[in-house]
């Protein structure tokens, strides 16, 4: 009986077991994992393995062969001996891969560039690889193994190697690698294999130390790196005697044993002559900036009364003096100046780019907390301080339309709000918290890669764009390449680009001020619930691709230098009242291609159907951007999300379900948006189909530029 009821309760067990463990299996695996698998089995050539598909799938679920998983993440892919061909293909970017085994088959081609930064084992060996061993390494911060031996590897091993922190065990042997081996001497190795490569140089003595170290099969020159030299002796009288104590001839410097040559003796001459003209220069300039910095402290106005100026020009908080007209400020001495100041207000000066040795500058004013915190930005004309007489002394401040007078001497010190820009406003971060409501989750308009953009509306009603940049966005980038940023973005004008009125920085926190769009996004208008849907007529859509066009147009061909976007995407599609096109985002390719941060934006353009095929291998050019648009008007086209996990496996990509059908008429007419109703020319429809498939090309050659692009709309309107 007590056997009975032991094998009751281990049947209850195991059936409870069975019933948690499928509670926690059941579920679709991460789009992001599947997107990259299927891209690495078409790479393969698509061999015989069980449950492996080119399009969609579900690997974990399926238990697809060679495959693990927690949860819905791929962790580890074992495909050693398969006799796999093909290639690596250019997109390795599973998020959550700890082990990589393709060893032992016969896989050609170069190592992509994009390999998952959470490998701890990589295993290459025993295939036909060929190039060179990519920087892309520098990321793979918990590698522990990595085996790239038996192949046809060649080149030097990339300094980034060094920054492998916890690599153990490494495997080169049998390949053709050259150059020396110092970027491996700080690593924690405790299993080297380098045998038979092109290895040159001194070995570094750390190695040595390695308790397993195979170095056979390199042309090394010696085994141990030789002493530095020493440094160069000072010159003695000629004449000493050749004959010194045996003691002096093996220990003393070698200087003292044989005569100086005399070209070695004008050489030293020359070069002690060109080190005191050097420092007599050096002290010359010195003396020359104390004397004009003595001559300018002198110059200032000494008013006991005074409100002090910071380095920006900035003045705040109540003043008790008559204020001054505008012809006062421009006419005014220096007794007059120290007379008359502005009333309770916060200017800030924001001097632009000196060109040509004249400074122009744009004044942007805010009225005083008194005016409700009201800002108000001038954007009249530049003035040029070459035309102003007498010559400035000092940053004044002013009221919106006024002059501004400034210390050219001044200009020269860089400071935050010195920022080289066309109009840009400073902001505080508590300035920003109160027009936002706190950044409260009900003014949140969207979700980026670099970080949320929240609503944010002025006392007079008027509505800005804040994007608030996540940490990780700008992690590597100082203060001052922030500025430098901002300075960049705020000279990218057109209509069809969202332009930059202002940015904060401060209290560790960095963000960006836009104009804002009224009607959302066009991922909104085309996919959005009823309340975000818009309707737009065929040639509203054309309109809109239009538009579009002729932003990316002016980034890539007009504007210097050239900018690549990175992220074109419908989410980054603005539309204004009456539809008008403005793209945001613009400008901000170096936050987007660098650490983890472009990892991220790359994961999701690739899941999401946005990333043209080369960026998979980490190339991003022009013609990135040029696919991107196509998707985008494939968008228009169908009515269709780039990527919609909702649809069939074969028709959840986009421009895979399409690109069969473009060139198709009775298909094409059955792809088109029925919210369309049937209301477009069918020789325009065609006419969009085409551009779409030349926007599409998979080699990025084929694809048109974007000048091309707006021609080809414009002859459709």
């Amino acid at each position: 009986m007590s056997n009975m009821k032991l094998e009751l309760h281990v049947g209850i067990f195991v059936t409870c077991m069975v019933i948690l463990s499928g509670t926690f299996c059941v579920g679709d695996t991460d789009m992001v994992d599947v997107a990259a698998i299927n891209s690495l089995y078409v790479s393969l050539g698509s061999p015989p393995l069980q449950g492996w598909k080119p399009v969609g799938g579900d690997p974990c679920l399926e238990l697809w062969q060679g495959v693990a998983c927690v949860f819905s993440n791929i962790t580890a892919i074992h495909l050693g001996g398969m006799n796999l061909g093909g290639q690596l293909g250019s997109n390795l970017n599973f998020p959550s891969v700890i082990e990589l085994d393709l060893s032992n088959n016969h896989i050609e081609g170069p190592i992509p560039f994009t390999l998952p930064p959470t490998l701890r084992t990589l295993s290459l060996s025993a295939n036909r690889l060929n190039g060179s061993i990519p920087d892309a390494l520098s990321l793979l911060t918990q590698l522990s193994n990595l085996d790239l031996s038996n192949n046809n590897l060649s080149g030097q091993l990339p300094s980034s190697t060094g920054s492998l922190s916890s690599l153990t065990t490494l495997h080169l042997q049998n390949n053709q690698l050259s150059g020396t081996l110092y970027v491996l001497q700080d690593l924690p190795l405790q299993d080297l294999n380098i045998e038979n490569n092109l290895f040159s140089g001194p070995i570094p003595p750390k190695l040595l130390t390695i308790p397993n170290f195979s170095k056979n099969g390199n042309p090394f020159n010696t085994t141990i790196i030789p002493s530095p030299p020493a440094a160069a002796p000072a010159p003695v009288a000629i004449g000493s005697s050749p004959q010194e104590s045996p003691w002096k001839m093996a220990h003393g410097p070698s200087a003292l044993t044989a005569p100086v040559p005399a070209s070695t003796r004008k050489s030293v001459i020359a070069k002690s002559v060109i080190w005191i003209a050097g420092a007599g220069l050096l002290v010359f300039i010195v003396l020359g900036v104390c004397l004009v910095m003595l001559r300018c402290i002198k110059r200032r106005p000494e008013k006991k009364n005074a409100k002090k100026l910071d380095d920006v020009g900035v003045f705040a908080g109540p003043l008790n003096k008559p204020t001054c007209s505008d012809s006062d400020v421009e006419t005014a001495n220096q007794e007059e100046k120290g007379k008359c100041e502005v009333p309770n207000r916060s200017t800030n000066f924001i001097p632009k780019v000196q060109e040509e040795q004249d400074i122009y500058v744009k004044v942007v004013s805010a009225t005083s907390e008194g005016n409700n915190g009201h800002e108000s930005i001038n954007t009249g004309g530049a003035s040029k301080l070459s035309s102003l007489q007498p010559p400035p002394q000092h940053f004044l401040p002013t009221s919106p339309g006024e002059k501004v007078i400034i210390n050219p001497a001044i200009t020269t010190q860089v400071t935050e709000r010195q920022v080289m820009s066309n109009s840009i406003r400073v902001y505080t971060v508590a300035l920003l918290q109160q027009y936002t409501n706190s950044f409260s989750q009900e003014n949140c308009i969207g979700e980026g890669t670099l970080g949320p953009v929240y609503r944010a509306e002025l006392p007079d009603g008027k509505l800005l764009a804040v994007r608030k940049l996540d940490a990780t966005a700008s992690m590597g980038q100082s203060h001052e390449q922030f500025l430098q940023l901002v300075s960049s973005i705020s000279k990218i004008q057109h209509a069809n680009i969202a332009r930059l009125v202002g940015y904060c920085a401060e209290h560790n926190q960095r963000l960006l001020v836009y104009e804002y769009c009224s009607n959302g996004t066009l991922h909104d208008a085309l996919h959005g619930d009823g309340n975000h849907r818009i309707r737009l007529p065929w040639n509203a859509r054309i309109q809109v691709a239009l538009g579009a066009a002729r932003a990316l147009e002016y980034l890539h061909e007009s504007f210097r230098p050239s900018i690549v976007h990175r992220n074109f995407r419908s989410a980054n599609v603005l539309l204004s009242d009456n539809l008008e096109v403005c793209i945001s985002d613009c400008g901000l390719g170096p936050l987007l291609s660098s650490g983890s941060t472009g990892q991220l934006s790359g994961r999701l353009l690739t899941a999401y159907g946005y990333s043209a095929p080369e960026f998979e291998s980490g190339s991003y050019t022009q013609q990135s951007d040029v696919f991107s648009f196509g998707v985008v008007m494939l968008e228009l086209l169908t009515g269709r999300k780039s990527y919609d996990k909702s649809l069939p496996r074969g028709e959840q990509f986009l421009v895979r379900w399409a690109v069969p059908q473009l060139h198709d008429i009775d298909a094409l007419s059955k792809m088109v948006d029925p919210c369309l109703n049937g209301a477009y020319p069918m020789k325009s429809l065609s006419r969009f189909a085409d551009i779409v498939s030349s926007c599409i090309q998979r080699e990025p050659e084929f694809r048109p530029a974007m000048s091309e692009i707006v021609q080809d709309l414009l002859r459709m309107m």
